[in-house]
């Protein structure tokens, strides 16, 4: 199989899986659709993948109203609906309520309720008449932003190389290594750095001068707050 098309397979399938099974919580389809974009070497391969992924992510709203219809109101006391969020599924329920049609349009661009709503469509009647273009306005709509995005991304990194050449990738690179880690720790964990105040005594008697120490007090209590 040739790259173009096992990029375009890829496209097709993590659109559908996203969009039919739920897999956006582990990767989201925005993020594999921008990465295959920025891969493509020309705007015929571009347009080619935008086509497949609008394609692969309707076909997966199609498989969540099928599952809908099946099952009705039973669906949001399911395992995967518990796992993505029973309000996410009553979100789009209440969004369909008002908007109808409209509504898997809408929530096309949100994530993870747009997993849920085409099987919240189904389970609520909607017909089918007013889902089908609904889904394909909207997965149209999806692709092209991030199909979009991702040529934006290949233009601009074929630019910064060609200004700035490979060792500022590299420096780039080194950086990112450096700083996101401590980034990620930092946002899991809470963690902030904690400095100890001054050892007064010890520059009095280094120093051989009388210092307050409620002047350093504050500077602790900064940190440790």
């Amino acid at each position: 199989m040739s790259g173009i098309a096992l990029a375009l397979a890829l496209g097709f399938g993590l659109a559908f899986a996203e969009s039919g099974l739920g897999l956006g919580m582990v990767l989201p389809g925005e993020t594999a659709v921008v990465v295959l974009a920025a891969s493509m070497r020309s705007p015929s391969e571009m347009v080619a993948l935008g086509v497949v992924v609008m394609f692969g992510a309707s076909l997966g709203d199609h498989c969540g109203y099928l599952l809908g219809r099946r099952y009705g109101d039973s669906l949001r006391d399911t395992k995967v609906v518990r796992r993505l969020g029973q309000n996410h599924f009553d979100r789009a329920s209440d969004l369909l309520r008002r908007r109808g049609g409209l509504a898997v349009f809408l929530t096309r661009l949100v994530p993870i309720v747009r997993t849920l709503t085409p099987a919240a469509a189904g389970a609520s009647g909607l017909e089918y008449r007013r889902f089908a273009p609904a889904s394909l306005a909207g997965s149209a709509t999806w692709s092209t932003a991030y199909v979009g995005g991702g040529s934006v991304v290949a233009a601009l990194t074929a630019i910064t190389t060609d200004a700035f050449g490979r060792a500022s990738w590299l420096l780039l690179v080194l950086l990112a290594l450096a700083v996101v880690p401590v980034m990620i720790i930092r946002a899991v964990t809470g963690v902030r750095p904690v400095l100890a105040a001054p050892d007064v005594e010890s520059l009095e008697r280094d120093l051989g001068v009388t210092l307050r120490s409620s002047t350093f007090a504050p500077l602790a209590g900064d940190y440790r707050a």
